[in-house]
């Protein structure tokens, strides 16, 4: 009786040892995509992932028996294209964007996902969840927040080949620790391990701003020699990105060759050009009619131009206010 009484037991601590090693969690993280983004923008880009613990207990698991209790720990690595998690990179060849994640909506730098193994970057994310009965698949969802600042150094983002949209991306890999503790936890807390990778991209778009000043022509009574003025054009274009900027005919004769202003009391009208240099060599127009555009590669930075404009020697109409609208397009 006595030799019966310890096989069972033997039998009994193999079952329990054995059942408890089945339990098992596991963690996925969906890919994170920022869209398209503009590195001239001067507002934030922000978006969110979404990741799922996954855990299985099994009958008879005897380590979290009972209203199991899974607490878990998932911690994320620098990932590819990044030295530091302050911040965090992703590329394309050798160009880079900065970027980060957290563990919440605040963006805040203590709450930048990283780990205990990670500098500057402590915080965790931690899903959680309990079980009645402990038997079956559970699992519970988790998000990831993600930011792309505008700050001083987006606007350095190039796009690559031919004024292209470029995609930047890295891959990360996040580790997780889950223990499950229930109510008669009879072997102690099981603990599950593992890793789950996903990606992060952006799409930089090619892209340009334009805005333009009035250009106003001192009064005079005779136009008996030459009146000059300027007015200004602020370009801005995504780093390496190719522009061209053409000026329209106006809107009273629509002919870069021969623009007019016209007073619209009298019907009266004054010829006048406009260059992009203050000799006036070459009109500044459409590439038509003997007229060039002017050319230029952005930098991300604001660039201005000027607009020469002349108002030569001419018969003088009546007196009045004289007017015309010209369009400033810019191609990239």
């Amino acid at each position: 009786m006595r030799r019966l009484l310890m096989v069972l037991l033997t039998i009994i601590g193999c079952s329990w040892s054995a059942t408890a090693s089945a339990w098992n969690c596991s963690v996925s993280i969906n890919n994170i995509d920022f869209g398209n983004i503009s590195p001239i923008s001067t507002t934030d880009y922000t978006t969110t992932g979404t990741g799922t613990l996954t855990c299985q207990f099994f009958l008879l698991d005897l380590g979290p028996l009972l209203i199991p209790t899974v607490t878990t720990v998932v911690s994320l690595g620098l990932g590819t294209n990044s030295t530091s998690a302050l911040p965090r990179n992703l590329g394309n060849g050798s160009n880079r964007i900065e970027y980060n994640l957290y563990v919440d909506g605040s963006y805040a730098t203590p709450k930048i996902w990283g780990g205990a193994s990670v500098p500057g970057a402590p915080s965790t994310i931690s899903p959680t969840f309990s079980s009645l009965l402990g038997i079956g698949t559970f699992s519970t969802p988790f998000t990831v927040y993600a930011k792309i600042p505008a700050g001083t150094t987006l606007p350095s983002v190039p796009v690559v080949g031919n004024n292209n949209n470029t995609v930047y991306t890295s891959t990360l890999v996040a580790t997780y620790s889950a223990a499950a503790c229930g109510l008669l936890s009879i072997i102690g807390c099981p603990v599950s391990t593992g890793s789950a990778s996903f990606n992060v991209t952006a799409t930089v778009i090619n892209n340009c701003t334009i805005l333009a000043s009035p250009m106003a022509f001192v009064s005079t009574s005779v136009l008996s020699s030459n009146v000059r003025s300027t007015s200004s054009l602020s370009v801005r274009c995504a780093n390496a990105s190719s522009y061209q900027i053409a000026l329209n005919g106006g809107s009273v004769t629509g002919n870069v060759a021969n623009r007019q202003m016209r007073n619209t009391a009298t019907g009266e009208t004054i010829g006048y050009r406009l260059a992009a240099t203050l000799d006036g060599a070459t009109l500044w127009g459409d590439g038509t009619a003997g007229t060039s555009m002017v050319t230029g590669t952005g930098t991300g930075a604001t660039v201005p131009l000027t607009v020469y404009g002349l108002v030569p020697a001419q018969a003088s109409p009546s007196p009045g206010d004289y007017k015309d609208t010209v369009m400033a397009t810019i191609y990239f």
